[in-house]
């Protein structure tokens, strides 16, 4: 394990490691910016950048089968990356994901499980990913049933546990059940008693029952009609009673699938009604004008945001369409549906979301995109450099700054 890692090479400590190969990406990805923008300064070798990321790349996975530290600081640039490297070097990517999930602190399984995740997307679905899934699945379900294990490590097990079935096991109606069933055992904990009476959240759970909430919405838009009519019955009522939960995210998590519960329940009954739309909307409206200062500013803005969208939807049937632009294209995300699963891989993926939609098979496929766009070189050489922005908006400033003197000379001279 050392002697393959630069550790073993150079004697650098673990710290020093994790500094080197964040440096490392930062560096990597200012080049790449040099090279897409041109600054008019020397020319850099795109092969050579290219060859130097790759072998970097191939040193973090020997490092995650190093010391704790650096498997983190391996996982941290894996996370960051999504590369052909990955594709080729699957099985061994997966066999260390395995040991880190298995063996690692609640940080580097947390990091570990959102990093399988990626390789899933990368891989596009199919044999190669459900085989991954197959195989992590076991121990993802159990950190996620641990109690003793760390928060942000279930948080992340139920994500990867969602986004994998999502991508990779999506004809399977066995594996979407079992994975549907687990991730409420996991949020149920969250419902009202028979009292009607929420429990009392011990410290960190609220945001897990957020993360199994989401993940769980995410797979229900697979779930076929029949199956979908017994979950709306048995979840729909539960999930009002939960809009009273003290976490703001969980609310917010919950007022967003009900919203999005309601639409899959319209799309296969034209006449569905939510049971008591009443109270619901009497519940969503006060949630939606809620003013009490004890809460913090941001998420009283936040909460009221989301929940006059879904109170406009419940009520009119109103969506708030909204469209995410990535190079020459865009997305129209114009329903609850194609939120959750956008918000699913941006949270996922993070700022390489619009990466993706723009050469990904996968979430292509999945947004209706059709084959990625190839743009000819007339396109390309069109782009304007920053070099040139930059004297462009220094004329423009300067044409602007002499019109304005002339007018305030005008003014002096009439006061």
């Amino acid at each position: 394990g050392i002697k393959n890692g630069v550790k073993g090479e150079s004697g650098a400590s673990d710290d020093e490691l994790t500094s080197d190969v964040l440096s490392h990406y930062s560096s990597a990805s200012e080049t790449t910016s040099v090279l897409e923008e041109g600054t008019g300064g020397e020319q850099v070798d795109e092969q050579t950048a290219q060859e130097e990321t790759e072998d970097k790349l191939k040193q973090c996975i020997d490092n995650l089968m190093d010391k704790s530290r650096s498997r983190v600081a391996a996982t941290g640039l894996l996370l960051e990356t999504a590369v052909r490297l990955l594709t080729e070097r699957r099985l061994t990517v997966s066999d260390c994901l395995e040991r880190s999930l298995k063996k690692g602190s609640g940080e580097e399984q947390a990091a570990a499980a959102t990093v399988f995740s990626l390789l899933c997307i990368q891989l596009g679905g199919g044999d190669e990913a459900e085989e991954g899934f197959k195989m992590l699945r076991p121990i993802l379900t159990a950190i996620l049933n641990d109690n003793s294990a760390s928060i942000p490590a279930r948080q992340s097990c139920a994500r990867a546990l969602g986004m994998c079935c999502y991508v990779s096991a999506a004809e399977d109606g066995e594996d979407l059940i079992k994975s549907l069933a687990l991730l409420e055992s996991v949020f149920m904990s969250s419902y009202p008693n028979r009292e009607g009476t929420l429990p009392t959240p011990k410290p960190g759970t609220s945001g897990l029952h957020t993360a199994a909430l989401q993940a769980w919405s995410l797979l229900v838009t697979l779930c076929p009609a029949s199956r979908l009519s017994v979950l709306l019955d048995l979840h729909l009522p539960k999930l009002q009673a939960c809009l009273e939960s003290s976490d703001v995210n969980y609310r917010i998590a919950v007022g967003e699938t009900i919203a999005l519960l309601v639409e899959l329940g319209r799309d296969i009954d034209e006449e569905f009604e939510v049971d008591d739309s009443e109270s619901l909307c009497q519940c969503l409206k006060s949630l939606a004008t809620d003013g009490n200062k004890h809460r913090a500013k941001n998420d009283r803005r936040k909460q009221r945001s989301i929940f006059r969208e879904v109170l406009h939807y419940i009520e009119n049937e109103d969506f708030t369409e909204e469209k995410i632009r990535f190079g020459v294209e865009g997305v129209y995300i114009d329903s609850w549906i194609k939120r959750r699963i956008y918000d699913a891989f941006k949270e996922i993926m993070e700022s390489g979301v619009r990466h993706h939609l723009q050469f990904n098979p996968l979430l292509r496929d999945i947004f209706g995109l059709g084959p990625p766009l190839i743009l000819d070189a007339t396109v390309k050489g069109n782009k304007i450099s920053r070099f040139e922005k930059h004297l462009f908006n220094s004329a423009a400033f300067k044409a602007r700054t002499k019109q304005r003197n002339k007018v305030r000379d005008k003014r002096a001279d009439v006061m």
